[in-house]
């Protein structure tokens, strides 16, 4: 009996005492307080993982992005005068170029692209330009993958704006010179 209550007394003792506080890591600070997230909000800079990045024609509608809503773009398509110029938002190295592997639904294409500044931003984009009357220009109306060496692969949906601007940017090129003449037919 006195060992069952030498017993008893020893749990209540243990469980009456405080257990030490846990050592705060190194360079953490000394009265850091975890706090709750609110339930259903994403945390700054991490996207929804149920949102999926789409095509988004601009105001001016000489160029569309794709991207997530509220995000910098991933890539972007602008019309300049009947030529479409293709931007991979994705650092780049001074001076470098390389070929933009697009693989879709609507063929196969090799874009050329150069690092290139961007006015008004830090460092280099890839960009590369194609004529809006060019046949591989389907490619980029479809679903297609494009990898760039260093900015890896990307996966770009089929959208109705990219589409539309395609048709505009071909209807806006400027028309074609007329054929050279031969020196031998102004002369008659």
């Amino acid at each position: 009996m006195k060992t069952v209550l030498v017993t008893a007394a020893a749990l209540t003792l243990a469980a009456c005492s405080k257990t030490p506080a846990a050592q705060p890591r190194e360079g953490a600070p000394e009265s850091a307080v975890r706090l709750a997230m609110p339930e259903g909000e994403a945390l700054p800079g991490i996207r929804d993982s149920a949102s999926s990045p789409q095509w988004s024609l601009s105001d001016d509608q000489q160029s569309v992005r794709f991207g997530h809503p509220g995000e910098p773009p991933l890539e972007s398509i602008a019309c300049r005068q009947g030529v479409l110029v293709v931007t991979r938002h994705a650092a780049a190295p001074v001076g470098a170029q390389a070929l933009f592997a697009l693989v879709g639904s609507e063929g196969i294409m090799r874009l050329p692209v150069d690092a290139t500044p961007v006015a008004g931003q830090r460092g280099y984009v890839w960009q590369g330009t194609l004529a809006a009357d060019d046949a591989r220009v389907k490619v980029l109306g479809g679903a297609y993958t494009g990898t760039l060496p260093g900015a890896g692969m990307i996966k770009v949906a089929a959208g109705n704006p990219v589409r539309d601007l395609i048709a505009r940017c071909r209807r806006s090129a400027p028309a074609t010179a007329p054929a050279p003449i031969a020196p031998a037919q102004v002369a008659e």
